[in-house]
């Protein structure tokens, strides 16, 4: 198993919790993003650019993800793929997308989309916060308990 970090949008906060997983578990740990990305010197942390263009760190992920491998994000679209190809997915507030709950959360998003496009201004998502920090890092914890091999 391989974490991945769609990192163009994920928060510093996100990564450092990310790093220090690692570390501990020994799992290979991959930042893909279209700009350099700092990484702690370290085996298991490594990063990717690509070139700048809509979804290509995306696509990326897509191409080099194996069945089992976990992912970071907060796109529902790169989430959707990715349970679609047999691996996981987790958003930085400790959300772990599913066959269960993606397809809601994919018409909600359309459904957000279809609002903005007509003006209507939606706002974004809150800040992070200390919550959702704790929330990402217990779910990650369980998530590498449950699936990392032995």
């Amino acid at each position: 198993m391989k974490i991945w970090v769609d990192a163009d949008a994920c928060p510093v906060v996100i990564k450092d919790i990310l790093f220090r997983a690692a570390e501990r578990t020994k799992i290979e740990l991959t930042l893909v993003a279209n700009q350099p990305m700092h990484t702690p010197p370290s085996r298991y942390i490594k990063s990717i650019k690509v070139r700048a263009g809509f979804d290509v760190a995306d696509n990326e992920i897509v191409k080099r993800l194996n069945i089992g491998d976990l992912v970071i994000t907060s796109d529902i679209p790169l989430a959707a793929e990715v349970i679609e190809k047999g691996s996981h997915a987790l958003n930085p507030r400790g959300e772990l997308y599913s066959t269960e709950n993606i397809k809601a959360r994919l018409n909600m998003r359309d459904f957000m989309d279809i609002l903005r496009s007509s003006g209507i201004n939606t706002g974004g998502p809150p800040a992070l916060n200390q919550s959702d920090r704790k929330n990402f890092a217990n779910n990650l914890d369980k998530f590498l308990t449950k699936y990392k091999p032995n």
